[in-house]
């Protein structure tokens, strides 16, 4: 599908009485995302590993007049079934449906050829990137059922479209995302209940791009809050019937 960031005016209540769940909410894109939803009228439910994080954004979400948001602390390199239960128990208690979730935590693990890639980090990237984000959607589809619309996002990478050499486990790990959410978005569409898309964030001014690529300029990318359109866009109805995208977060320019 062609869409363009760029040209995309959401609405000022486009996410009005929906609930939003947000992972890796307490800083870059996630926190971006979690503010952009709740602005635009969503009540967001922040996830993440480091509680006073969640916190920072909770107030800063009633700051800019948000509905109240709920906080779910969950370290998904270490979470068990029980956690995801507890999860979904606590939703259901507070507001009995979930109408969106963005799948945006993750993990780079190291850039180094895959001949020496060590097997231990190969797998906490792929479970937090891959195995977490299934385990957490398996436990909170009956609540993604109760929704009139709901939209499920997973967060891909250029690396996850075309591999790249020394890019590891993450971008392995990306395309695995990918298929993933191909798969969920192709069982799911008779339904007409839950869409499934990709957004590829492109390089943007966060700890993990910063970890990545340690000699670039942070300057020449942009904020996290500069490509919340497709965020926005994906979560909300103006992308109504769209199901097994992935899209750009940020345009690509042509000089």
């Amino acid at each position: 599908m062609t869409f363009n960031p760029d040209n995309y005016e959401p609405a000022s209540d486009l996410l009005k009485d929906r609930v939003v769940l947000v992972t890796g909410a307490g800083s870059g894109i996630g926190r971006a995302a979690a503010l952009a939803y709740a602005a635009h009228g969503a009540t967001v439910i922040l996830s993440g590993r480091v509680v006073s994080k969640l916190e920072s954004v909770y107030d800063e979400i009633l700051e800019l007049g948000g509905d109240r948001p709920s906080i779910a602390p969950l370290n998904l390199a270490r979470a068990e079934a029980q956690d995801y239960f507890q999860l979904r128990d606590q939703i259901q208690g507070e507001y009995g449906r979930l109408d969106g979730l963005l799948h945006n935590a993750g993990v780079l693990g190291t850039r180094t050829p895959l001949e020496h890639y060590d097997m231990s980090t190969w797998a906490k990237v792929m479970h937090v990137n891959v195995t977490a984000a299934l385990a957490m959607t398996q436990v909170l589809m009956p609540l993604l059922n109760e929704s009139t619309s709901a939209s499920i996002i997973f967060t891909s990478s250029g690396v996850g479209r075309q591999g790249r050499a020394f890019w590891g486990a993450y971008a392995v790990s990306k395309f695995a995302t990918e298929g993933l959410a191909q798969v969920l978005a192709e069982e799911t569409s008779g339904a007409g209940i839950i869409r499934v898309n990709c957004i590829n964030p492109g390089g943007t001014r966060t700890a993990m791009r910063a970890d990545a690529y340690p000699a670039e300029d942070p300057r020449t990318k942009p904020m996290p809050e500069d490509i919340m359109a497709t965020y926005l866009y994906l979560m909300g109805p103006d992308s109504a019937g769209i199901t097994g995208a992935s899209l750009d977060a940020q345009v690509k320019k042509t000089v």
